[in-house]
């Protein structure tokens, strides 16, 4: 104000009392149309964060979808989906001494973009037997036969690159030997196999039993009578993933069925036959799992974290909660824990 004063009277000197009053009204109006120079420097500032603000937010947004694309693809790559098959299995020596088992397995990788080495194999082997098992030894070789590198004398097994949608063949031999071998029933054998890749070092295992024993159709002869019906329990041998459902009922069931009469199987018998079994070692029940299965029967297989995740690997964790929301609506007439037996009848 001082300065606009100022020149105030100069223009008082040196102009007629009209054009003063103009000139007076005109510097009024500039003083009070030019911005001031601290507004001008706040307007700047906000101006300023305004475009670190938005430059923040697009960033952060960037930086999201960039690590949500990461995250699908991750989970839609196998990762280390290399798989041992069962395999054929015979009985190349059978002596009452020495029992020559041989069985012809492979490793499949299933992944289309990845390369999946395998630095280790290893096979255990578990007998079961009617009588003690005193006397009676077991060793077991590990044979590679991959197409492009030949095994070493030593039975070494080296690490092996199984190629994008390749696979490699492995002989296992196990020679068991001691003073009566009448009384095996049956042999475990494990292959522990791993496997280093994308997800990193996974040790993995592919179960294989094989009956030595076969009862005959003579061995279940002993009918029960019930209210409705007269039930004949068929004994069978230890059913494996080498057996097909069709074969065991021609093989035990046919010699004793009439017509009109009805077989029946439980769930468990056809999904190991079907391969459909896994090894809670291998399952990592989720965050569905773990609660859901508290919801259900005692004695249900889905009443644990590994059941309940078996399921959920099978159709998705969004399928499984929405088939349980809609079961436990009060419109619906299905409740989930009485259903149980029908979901495990169709997932193995």
């Amino acid at each position: 104000m001082q300065i606009l004063d100022c020149r105030l009277e100069i223009l008082r000197i040196s102009t007629s009392p009209r054009l003063r009053v103009l000139l007076c009204i005109s510097t009024s109006l500039t003083s009070l149309t030019s911005p001031s120079p601290h507004l001008s420097h706040f307007t700047e500032v906000l101006v300023l964060l305004q475009l670190l603000a938005i430059s923040l937010a697009t960033g952060i947004l960037i930086i999201g979808l960039y690590l949500l694309g990461l995250e699908v693809q991750y989970r839609r790559r196998p990762g280390n989906k290399l798989d041992a098959t069962v395999g054929n299995w015979q009985l190349k020596v059978e002596e009452p001494q020495r029992y020559l088992l041989v069985g012809e397995m492979e490793l499949i990788n299933r992944t289309q973009r990845l390369e999946i080495m395998v630095p280790d194999v290893q096979v255990a082997v578990k007998l079961f037997s009617n009588g003690s098992l005193d006397g009676i030894t077991w060793k077991a070789r590990i044979i590679a036969h991959h197409p492009d590198a030949s095994a070493r004398l030593d039975d070494y097994w080296f690490a092996y690159i199984v190629k994008i949608g390749k696979r490699t063949r492995l002989e296992v031999q196990v020679d068991i030997q001691g003073t009566d071998l009448s009384q095996l029933k049956t042999a475990w054998i494990q292959l522990h196999y791993l496997t280093y890749g994308p997800q990193g070092r996974i040790p993995k295992v592919r179960h294989v039993v094989v009956p030595f024993q076969f009862p005959t159709p003579e061995d279940s002869q002993s009918w029960r009578s019930t209210i409705n019906a007269d039930v004949l329990p068929i004994r069978t041998h230890l059913l494996t993933e080498l057996d097909e459902p069709a074969e065991v009922v021609k093989r035990y069931v046919q010699p004793h069925a009439k017509p009109g009469d009805i077989v029946t199987i439980g769930e468990s018998p056809i999904a190991i036959m079907q391969g459909r079994f896994r090894d809670p070692s291998e399952i990592k029940p989720g965050w569905v799992a773990k609660r859901l299965c508290y919801l259900f029967l005692p004695t249900s297989s889905l009443a644990t974290a590994c059941g309940m995740q078996s399921l959920i690997d099978v159709v998705g964790s969004v399928r499984v909660l929405v088939a349980f929301l809609l079961a436990r609506s009060p419109n619906s007439s299905v409740d989930p824990v009485s259903s149980t037996s029908s979901l495990e009848s169709k997932h193995g």
